[in-house]
């Protein structure tokens, strides 16, 4: 895919709008296109808004599988929760999501191109004096993309800069997938790139406690260990996070879920190796990343040997090259 990530979209799209808090879906797809809302609609105002993003890849067998769908689907129900959403139904918005990745399964680009998934949930309640109360209605839908890397340059090496002051998001709300969250690391993000054109992400690290990108998991490995910081609920909970975990404990790795110190990243630097985790990026590897006035390259600057290792092993796991031990594909009709 040569288009930016995530702006073309399939042909197909499901709905659900609530009726009395209940969620209406008949088990068809419709063709992908504008809706109507209320200008006064929750989300519109008080931000009742949450997403989810996973992905179908193409099997080596031929067949179209989706990855970690149960997960993400829990995920999703989760933060509809957090943020006082009419309750989602998990049976219900897993079939919407398969029913359109069948529908679209046409427009899934071939390997290393896979299929992304948009789930999306907004509050339509027409009440903008609902400042202190939940939206009573909501509209679930789900959209696809066929995508290729999200990073420019496909697997490459990635500057981060530290940010110690300015937070990720806000705390209690950092484990919801909601575009709150993203919009706080925006402009902080975009800031730093307006002054260093080779910086790709910002390493959230507020106060010296190190948690996330604005779009990704962070990671340090070497040969024996893989580390990253402890789940709270001040930043995401990634699905591909614990697949890398998962698969990290199947390969040998000691497993270490605890702080990162800044101190630290000189260290690892000499030694050992960071990387990204999401659902868009996959597995990134970071080559060097920017501390005040400090540069701090990992290793020659390129993609390390554990990074690669544990990618790959996602990867085979993604496209059916690799045994499947956890049971994280859902094969659908292609």
């Amino acid at each position: 895919m040569t288009v930016p990530f995530g702006t073309v979209f399939c042909d197909w799209m499901t709905t659900a709008p609530t009726k009395d808090g209940v969620y209406q879906y008949g088990g068809n797809v419709e063709p992908y296109g504008d809706f109507s809302l209320s200008p006064a609609a929750h989300a519109l105002h008080y931000g009742s808004a949450i997403f989810e993003g996973l992905k179908a890849h193409w099997q080596v067998d031929g067949s179209l599988a989706i990855f970690r769908l149960d997960d993400h689907v829990t995920r999703m129900c989760q933060s509809a929760e957090l943020l006082r959403l009419p309750a989602l139904d998990a049976a219900v918005l897993r079939q919407m999501i398969v029913d359109t990745v069948e529908a679209n399964v046409g427009e899934v680009p071939p390997p290393p191109g896979s299929l992304y998934i948009r789930p999306t949930l907004i509050g339509t309640e027409p009440n903008i004096g609902a400042a202190a109360t939940p939206t009573s209605e909501a509209l679930l839908y789900i959209v696809n993309c066929p995508v290729g890397d999200y990073f420019k340059g496909g697997v490459r090496p990635l500057t981060l800069l530290v940010e110690e002051d300015i937070p990720r998001t806000t705390p209690q709300f950092g484990m919801v997938k909601s575009g709150a969250n993203y919009a706080m690391a925006l402009s902080p993000t975009l800031d730093a790139m307006a002054e260093n054109a080779a910086v790709d992400q910002i390493l959230f690290a507020t106060g010296g406690d190190i948690t996330e990108t604005g779009a990704a998991n962070f990671f340090l490995a070497d040969d024996d260990r893989v580390v990253t910081r402890q789940l709270d609920s001040s930043f995401l909970h990634g699905v591909t996070r614990s697949s890398v975990i998962a698969l990290a404990e199947d390969l040998g790795y000691e497993i270490q879920e605890r702080p990162i110190e800044l101190e630290e990243l000189e260290d690892w630097a000499g030694r050992g190796e960071a990387f990204l985790s999401g659902t868009a990026a996959v597995l990134s590897p970071v080559g060097t990343m920017l501390r005040g006035n400090s540069k701090i390259v990992f290793g020659d600057g390129e993609p390390g040997t554990n990074t690669l290792r544990l990618r790959e092993s996602l990867v085979a796991i993604q496209n059916g090259s690799g045994d499947d031990l956890h049971g994280w594909r859902t094969t659908v009709q292609s």
